[in-house]
């Protein structure tokens, strides 16, 4: 595999007060550590999506690739058995190993982080997961594993984008940087004899499962200008290979997820779809306009025809990555030669500039040793006449070695642009964006806000200087149609360079019959601002429509069996048959309605469902599963103000389970996930089976809900679960709000008002109830081998070094196999025994303490033992792990 490497580094530490001196670790590299692609996500199976590139990759260049998993899934869910937790987080381990393994893939490094539930915010995933301690671990294995591209997930805020997808590729990101930091986490390079490492180039790969293009033809398509950077397309079945055939094959392993029934992949050429990667940080020269499945590794990881040699570091950065036309920007080019062999004849930087603008400097630089780093500064200036948007400038070095080029981004905005106020998860998203110098992930994200159906709201512009004087003038809003608004022309007084001012403008939606949800779709509107010296600016954004429902009071206590009775619902139903996920429906296939009312301090609901074919029907206390069979959901914001759900009330209902057939209810991704009899004990529930389809009845008391109403302003949305099938897979997903991920976007559910209801006495919704129960590597055999012989601590973990329990013996007898310990220090050891093919015959968890040699008696049951595993864990997180081979006799 083409690759370059650093040199080794040997660390000594004195230990002056004994007078010797102590070698604590060699820095040499671990040649079967060494990957050339590195994948990170969250959970097992989100690298499933491009196994066929991996694999097109390491079949044309042999180039390994390795994937870290954040997680193990323990929150997801499991069509395949009874497991739950940290047993279905080792069971899906084992689908990923197997599922990778087929593409030559051997290292999969879980770092043991919990996975708490679906939600689609990167903070709540912050707080299961404790930032500077995962980021430490994910560095760690860059550091040891030394890959030159990094691929991952989407780290932005996209509609229905997981949180944890997002926060796993923001970790990429931070570890591309941190990585390469000789000052950050330096106890990795001091006590462990880890070495910085610079990884050359991330991808992101945000198409997901379902690529967007097919045919062969998809790798001609070109890069937008406002993408964050370079993107390439990957067919998937070049020459004779169909490589999405064989990803496939692979996906089938991942049976709790649902997938083992997954369909053939068509042989049809036009059929066969398209892997989809933008590079969004990058240290290496690349090649403009590369295409095929090389492109995305030239110049990181394969040689550039005539290029600079492979390992010759290219960034360009701009003082200013936002510029106004007729300003100027300073950029810092950085070329560092190969490790291996330095650029001794020096060379030349150029900047390939649009017509019309000035580039300022020399741009040479001189002789460079091997590692040296020449740093070039230009200054662009833009003209004074050009339009607004993102623009792309190539960054050229002419060397005696070769060319190489990279490419700057610029975005040339408006002296003063007023623009939407991003949502909360959004915003929160820019900031880290700019805090870690990303500044092309910032407006990744489409701005838009909802608007009740019919109602009102205050949306708040955000006006930006952007230039190097004061400037005042007037922001105009104009509406998409059918939406008013008050005061649509406001002025601004002096705002200073590089400050801010907030307007806020009242939108009213003025039609009744305007569809809402995905079936009425984003609805642009433009702000323009224009400056009393006469520039002017304009941005877009967009609205969306949410439904708003009253709910009437009852003079009569529902009776919660299935039926609606006289005057149990005073009020009109509502239409809950809107397509949102999955393939569309309509009925008699699936659709609904749903009636509500509220009696006393109880809300109640009554959903009544088309539905020709019953899915699974579960067992009771499996009743959590409520997305991969036939469902109802109810969700509820208590004041219609949640970020996430974590401060929500989400309830599904299975109209029936196996064995006695009873309904059955669960709280699920809110503020106190669980069995509904545990979480949500005042909840009713009635059911009624008929032929063609089903309903569900549901009395919610209002003290089941985290914190008090604002009965004047609901979030609330009814959401339907189709299964067709009896493996446990969902089909379509109907409701009443519906966007992709609506589940986890509480500020798109719709509203509702409780009719006549006085608002009680406010309080803030608890804290979240977070499940964080997460399988440790030290208890995963798959894991421990791997860890075992890499020579690297389980999980990611600090390495526990001289501290931990060695496995030193072994030896099988009579039923059983002794195991011998060296014990140096305190800690949780677990024993495994293995057969020749990995199979566990036996296990066994003690705590040691003390020092000293200790046999552990481990029982076996049928089968030959092979190997003992075992894995090794200090009170302070620090892991190891050993092999003993029985027949061998010998580590």
């Amino acid at each position: 595999m083409p690759s370059v490497r650093t040199g080794s580094v040997v660390v000594l530490a004195a230990a002056l007060g004994a007078g010797v001196l102590v070698p604590v670790v060699s820095a040499q590299p671990v040649p079967d550590r060494d990957l050339g692609v590195l994948f990170v996500g969250a959970h097992p199976d989100d690298e499933a999506s491009l196994l066929s590139t991996f694999g097109q990759w390491q079949h044309a260049h042999q180039v390994r690739t390795g994937v870290v998993t954040i997680t193990r899934g323990e929150g997801g869910g499991n069509a395949a058995g009874p497991e739950e937790g940290p047993r279905l987080g080792l069971l899906r381990e084992g689908e990923e190993r197997r599922a990778v393994g087929a593409f030559g893939i051997t290292d999969v490094y879980n770092l043991d982080k919990p996975d708490p539930y679906y939600t689609v915010s990167a903070p709540l995933t912050e707080q299961a997961w404790h930032h500077d301690d995962v980021l430490a671990k994910l560095v760690r294995v860059v550091r040891q594993t030394r890959p030159e591209v990094v691929v991952t997930m989407d780290p932005a805020p996209t509609p229905g984008n997981h949180g944890n997808h997002q926060y796993a590729a923001r970790l990429a990101l931070e570890a591309y940087r941190q990585a390469a930091d000789p000052a950050a986490f330096p106890e990795q390079i001091s006590a462990e004899g880890l070495a910085p490492w610079s990884v050359r180039r991330v991808l992101s790969s945000a198409a997901g499962a379902e690529e967007e293009l097919r045919g062969p033809d998809c790798e001609k398509r070109t890069t937008p200008a406002d993408s964050p950077g370079p993107e390439y397309y990957v067919f998937g079945a070049p020459g004779h290979t169909n490589w999405e055939q064989r990803e496939r094959l692979a996906e089938r392993e991942y049976k709790s997820q649902g997938w083992a029934n997954r369909p053939d992949i068509a042989a049809d050429p036009a059929q066969i779809g398209c892997d989809h990667l933008t590079e969004i940080a990058n240290r290496a020269p690349h090649v403009p306009g590369a295409q095929g499945a090389d492109a995305p590794l030239l110049g990181a990881l394969l040689p550039i025809p005539g290029g600079l040699p492979v390992g010759t570091g290219l960034t360009a950065n701009a003082e200013h990555p936002q510029v106004t036309p007729g300003e100027s920007t300073r950029v810092r080019v950085e070329v560092t030669a190969p490790a291996e062999k330095g650029l001794r004849a020096g060379g030349r930087v150029t900047l390939d500039s649009p017509p019309g603008w000035e580039v300022q400097g020399d741009g040479s630089f001189g002789p460079l040793e091997p590692g040296a780093t020449a740093r070039v500064d230009l200054t662009l200036t833009v003209p004074h006449r050009l339009g607004f948007g993102r623009v792309p400038v190539p960054v050229r070095v002419q060397s005696p070695y070769g060319n190489g080029e990279s490419e700057l981004r610029l975005e040339i905005v408006p002296p003063v642009v007023a623009e939407q106020a991003p949502l909360p998860g959004v915003a929160e998203f820019q900031r880290w964006s700019s805090g870690m110098q990303f500044p092309l992930l910032l407006n990744k994200v489409a701005p838009v806000q909802t608007v009740p159906a019919l109602g009102k709201r205050d949306l708040q512009a955000v006006v930006h200087n952007y230039s190097d004087e004061p400037r005042s003038g007037t922001v105009r809003f104009v509406p998409p149609q059918s939406f008013t608004v008050a005061d649509a022309e406001q002025r601004f007084q002096e705002i200073a360079p590089g400050e801010t001012r907030v307007l806020t403008f009242g939108v009213h939606s003025a039609d009744p019959g305007m569809p809402t949800g995905t079936q009425g779709g984003d609805r642009p509107y433009t702000l323009i601002t224009r400056t009393d010296d006469g520039s002017a600016g304009e941005s877009t954004a967009a609205l969306e429509l949410v439904p708003v429902t009253t709910i009437p009071q009852t003079g009569v206590e529902p009776v919660v069996d299935g039926d609606a009775r006289p005057q149990e619902y005073p009020g009109d139903p509502i239409e809950v048959s809107a397509w949102w996920e999955g393939e569309e429906c309509t009925a008699p296939d699936c659709a609904a309605t749903a009636r509500l009312s509220w009696h006393g301090d109880t809300l109640y609901a009554l959903v009544d469902v088309v539905d020709d074919t019953q899915g699974t029907r579960l067992a009771p206390e499996d009743c959590k599963r409520h997305w991969r069979t036939d469902a109802v959901e109810i969700t509820i914001d208590p004041k219609a103000d949640s970020e996430n759900t974590s401060s929500t009330f989400k309830v599904a209902a299975l109209p029936a389970t196996s064995g006695p057939g009873r309904p059955c209810y669960a709280r699920d991704a809110d503020n106190h996930q669980g069995p509904g009899e545990d979480t949500a004990p005042g909840v009713l529930l009635g059911s009624k089976l008929r032929s063609g389809g089903y309903s569900v009845e549901l009395a919610i008391p209002l003290r089941a809900l985290p914190g008090s109403i604002d009965p004047q302003r609901l979030g609330l949305n009814v959401l339907v679960y189709d299964s067709d099938t009896q493996d446990l897979t969902g089909q379509s997903r109907i409701g009443w709000s519906t966007w992709g991920g609506v589940q986890g976007d509480p500020y798109r559910w719709g509203r509702a008002i409780l009719q006549d209801r006085p608002a009680g006495e406010a309080s803030p919704p608890p804290a979240p109830v977070l499940p964080l129960d997460a399988l440790s590597s030290v208890d995963s055999p798959e894991s421990l081998a791997q860890a075992a012989r890499l020579a690297a601590s389980p999980g990611g973990a600090p390495p526990a070094g001289g501290s931990a329990a060695r496995l030193t013996g072994a030896q099988a007898q009579h039923g059983q196999v002794l195991a011998r310990l060296a014990v140096n220090e305190p800690g949780k050891v677990h024993l495994f025994v293995v057969d020749a093919n990995g199979v566990v015959l036996g296990d066994r968890r003690i705590d040691v303490d003390g020092q000293g040699d200790r046999d552990v008696p481990i029982a076996v049951g049928s089968g030959i033992p092979a190997r003992v595993l075992a894995g090794f864990s200090t009170a302070n997180g620090a892991t190891a792990a050993y092999e003993f081979d029985i027949s061998a006799g010998r580590p």
